[in-house]
């Protein structure tokens, strides 16, 4: 169900999510078992949440172990609109994230490559597209945390405190 452009999840609908984002191959039976619903209904469920983009189902793998060694948040400050700047630098093959944000810079841009002459490559071809004013190039040295489980749990309200 959709309200005002966004889709609103259900209890079941988060809960199958949750059963996906665990393994994207657990079979529609078993989640349909832990959910309460038949399997046929999972799937429709399922279905809709793909077709009403709420979810994608796909294969994440670790950039270090497929080859890419070099990741980099690239920050960039724009003229005009950032919105056509990121579509343009969100059409770059290195490019996997692009977010606009308030702030001190207009765009995020995350970007994988498999050494530092493609990152400098990249980050040079980010520099000359139309209305790109400035970048700012954050290397990652570490990864401490990545999750792609947020969306079905909802966090607690804290207790009410006692009146002091």
């Amino acid at each position: 169900m959709t309200t005002r452009g966004t889709f609103v999840l259900d209890d079941v609908s988060r809960a199958i999510i949750e059963q996906l984002q665990q393994d994207g191959r657990r079979p529609y039976a078993r989640i349909a078992t832990a959910v309460g619903l038949s399997e046929a209904a999972v799937r429709q469920r399922v279905q809709r949440l793909v077709d009403a983009g709420v979810m994608q189902i796909v294969a994440v793998t670790d950039p270090l172990q497929v080859g890419f060694s070099r990741q980099a948040m690239v920050a960039v400050r724009t003229g005009g609109d950032a919105r056509e700047v990121a579509d343009r630098i969100a059409d770059f093959a290195e490019v996997d994230y692009v977010v606009i944000t308030a702030g001190s810079v207009d765009l995020l841009v995350e970007v994988v490559c498999e050494d530092d002459d493609q990152l400098l490559e990249t980050v040079t071809r980010i520099r000359a597209v139309e209305g790109v004013l400035s970048t700012e190039t954050h290397l990652y040295l570490g990864l401490r945390k990545q999750t792609y489980a947020w969306g079905t749990r909802r966090p607690p309200l804290p207790a009410p405190q006692p009146d002091a």
